[in-house]
């Protein structure tokens, strides 16, 4: 193990119907609800959580029970620059000093920005573990390891654990669905493609036959014949990609933009998918292609 921290929920379901905090220049008539979470020292550092300003709870959190830490929304709401470190933040009759301002990261709402939530010292041993273990580790053997110490101290309850990352790709199981019906599309629509291309591809050496013939005739080659063929298709691929990608990048961009955190589409994609057309037109038409080039001039033209 390298890092744990206590909580007392998961770190990305985090309650945020708490209301009542109040702090200097804060509207009267306006209710915002914060998200509350607590957890001890060492939560920050086995979450990789990124301190934007001030510091992480004491260890002795006896002695750090009036801090709290927030993270960046919140730090904002409180003042434009979202320095607030020493501030204070009232609760009905109790005081609470900022200590620190945690990044900002994804809990509960994945579509949205986060919401404005803080961390309160967990003066108790009771919670759950968040642990961190070092990269490339046998993670099989480690959980055995972290299931005799879980039992050895907590005999009477039963050794449940939850991998972060899966929890957190379990709240895009629509991406994920969507992802695999466009998965399975793409392949039909290539195959039938494929096959539209063959046809495509056959007719025009049949009607072009005799031409064919009468290049070869004089002289042409075999290569030469099959770029003849194949040119005419990739300019009508070269079109269709002109048209296609500005299509493609306006409805993308617009889905991309529901997401608050969202990757940039890059040229590059475009710039594979069109190769990609390419290479797949021109294995399916040089076949045929290919079948004409070397095809005996003599039978064609013995009617002529």
């Amino acid at each position: 193990m390298e890092q744990v921290g206590v909580s007392d929920v998961s770190i990305l379901n985090i309650y945020n119907n708490t209301s009542g905090f109040n702090w200097e220049g804060k509207d009267p008539n306006k209710s915002i609800l914060i998200g509350m979470l607590r957890a001890d020292e060492g939560l920050v550092p086995a979450l990789d959580l990124k301190m934007f300003d001030g510091r992480n709870f004491h260890a002795n959190l006896l002695g750090d029970s009036t801090s709290v830490l927030i993270n960046e929304t919140l730090a904002k709401l409180i003042r434009k620059d979202g320095h607030v470190v020493g501030s204070i933040l009232n609760y009905g009759e109790e005081n609470y000093t900022i200590a620190g301002v945690v990044k900002n990261f994804v809990y509960n709402n994945v579509y949205a920005d986060p919401d404005p939530m803080l961390f309160i010292p967990l003066i108790r041993e009771s919670g759950l573990l968040n642990i961190r273990t070092k990269a490339g580790i046998d993670l099989p053997q480690a959980i055995q390891q972290i299931e005799k110490i879980i039992v050895k101290n907590n005999p009477g309850f039963p050794f449940d654990y939850k991998f972060l990352d899966e929890t957190f790709n379990s709240k895009f199981q629509a991406e994920l669905f969507i992802q695999q019906l466009s998965s399975v599309f793409a392949i039909i629509s290539i195959i039938i493609s494929c096959l539209g291309l063959f046809g495509l591809a056959a007719f025009a050496t049949e009607q072009r036959a005799k031409e064919i013939s009468i290049r070869k005739v004089l002289g042409a080659s075999v290569s030469g014949l099959i770029q003849m063929l194949n040119r005419e298709f990739i300019i009508l691929i070269g079109i269709s990609c002109i048209i296609a990608f500005p299509i493609a990048w306006i409805f993308m961009h617009k889905w991309l933009a529901d997401y608050a955190h969202h990757i940039t589409i890059s040229w590059t994609v475009f710039v594979l998918s069109g190769l990609s057309a390419i290479i797949i037109a021109l294995l399916t038409i040089s076949s045929q292609a290919f079948k004409a080039a070397i095809a005996n001039p003599t039978k064609t033209l013995r009617d002529e």
